[in-house]
């Protein structure tokens, strides 16, 4: 399996309804990610990228082809200061 660089890793934070949610009530933030990046490429590059402490990573891709990161952050780190960061709050 090749490795992803880190700058290529994250494509884009999603913002909808639904990851509001997991933001305020799990602590999560969900991105679009490059389609080849493994859960530890993931991450990796979102604690690099973004100076937070990642508990857990899930993906899927999605019916379009896209593979959607769901990164659960620590308890230190919160989603919600992570997603006014990015501009998605």
């Amino acid at each position: 399996m090749t490795r992803v660089s880190t700058e290529l890793v994250i494509t884009y934070p999603m913002m909808s309804e639904d990851t509001v949610k997991l933001i305020e009530t799990e602590n999560k933030i969900v991105f679009i990610v490059h389609g080849n990046a493994s859960k530890r490429d993931i991450w990796k590059a979102v604690e690099e990228l973004y100076e937070v402490k990642v508990d857990q990573v899930h993906t899927l891709v999605t019916p379009e082809g896209k593979k959607k990161a769901y990164v659960r952050l620590g308890p230190e780190s919160k989603a919600s200061e992570l997603a006014v960061k990015l501009g998605i709050l």
